[in-house]
């Protein structure tokens, strides 16, 4: 396991004092001058080569954010860190890849980075980014400190909210429980990953209205995407979702595309059966016994 190093003495601070950047890469070169661009910016670096250490030195000594290559020797990809430092840190995390497909972006996302940064990058875009998420994220920590220092005055003001906000939604065969992150269809359980259960969720929150693509980013990926974030990521999640949700995803029942739109989560109309008239049948009533009118000769 190669050993991180770690910048020289630190520069003058930057407001209230320099971040701590982590810089996992195995490119030694591009390692040399992200720390050099960074160190110039005010900030402290440490950096590693593989997964392995970058993950190692992470927890060790947990930074401010983390610039982090996908495509990493020593059996531990820049995928898997993101996804195992999720469990232990809430710091940003951009990823650096030569990898640009959108599912590759995707994938990224869904496992915890906050950014995506394809190579070759422009180095005053990337410092831009860093310091956009460094801002974001310290406005984050100043609103989870105030929020904890007056939890217990807001407590019984907002209990009815936060009830609303976890019940169960029920669109008729689908149930969702949001306080267990549970899908149940006809009553059998159905395993969706953290995006996928946000959209049905959201999806069933409204049920009956086509909801456009863009106002499905905001609604579930607002905490991961900038503004103008690929629509394309809704379509992707959809074919999901449908592939666990409909008989055939072809043909949906439940989750339908609304052409130019959006889309829209409902019930399949049931028709009813038609009801059979019955005939009057010319009859005279007499103390409830029916009187047939008499044939003459």
């Amino acid at each position: 396991m190669q050993a991180p190093t770690f910048s020289p003495a630190r520069p003058a601070p930057v407001g209230d004092g320099a971040a701590h950047i982590l810089v996992v890469d195995d490119e030694r070169a591009l390692r040399e001058t992200l720390t050099y661009n960074l160190r110039r910016a005010g900030f402290e670096v440490r950096t590693a080569g593989d997964g392995a250490t970058g993950l190692a030195t992470a927890r060790a000594q947990p930074p401010d954010l983390i610039l982090l290559d996908v495509l990493l020797p020593g059996g531990i990809d820049g995928f898997e860190v993101c996804r195992l430092l999720r469990h232990d840190l809430r710091c940003p995390i951009i990823l650096l890849s030569a990898l640009g497909d959108e599912v590759d972006r995707v994938v990224g996302l869904e496992v915890g980075a906050d950014d995506y940064v394809t190579k070759p990058f422009s180095t005053p875009e990337l410092l831009a980014r860093v310091k956009a998420h460094l801002r974001r994220f310290k406005v984050l920590a100043q609103v989870a400190t105030a929020a904890a220092d007056g939890a217990h005055a807001l407590h019984a003001l907002h209990a009815p909210h936060r009830a609303a906000v976890e019940a169960s939604v029920t669109v008729g065969p689908i149930h969702i429980d949001p306080s267990r992150r549970e899908v149940l269809l006809h009553g059998t359980s159905i395993h969706l990953k953290r995006r996928e259960f946000d959209l049905l969720h959201y999806l069933a929150r409204h049920a009956g209205i086509t909801l456009s693509r863009s106002r499905l980013l905001d609604a579930v990926w607002a905490d991961v995407l900038t503004a103008g974030g690929d629509t394309r990521t809704v379509d992707v999640h959809v074919h999901r979702v449908r592939e666990r949700l409909e008989q055939n995803p072809a043909r949906p029942r439940y989750l339908h595309t609304i052409r130019g739109l959006g889309y829209v989560l409902r019930v399949p109309h049931v028709q009813r059966p038609a009801t059979v008239a019955q005939t009057a049948v010319p009859a005279h009533t007499i103390g409830g016994a029916v009187n047939l009118p008499l044939k003459t000769a």
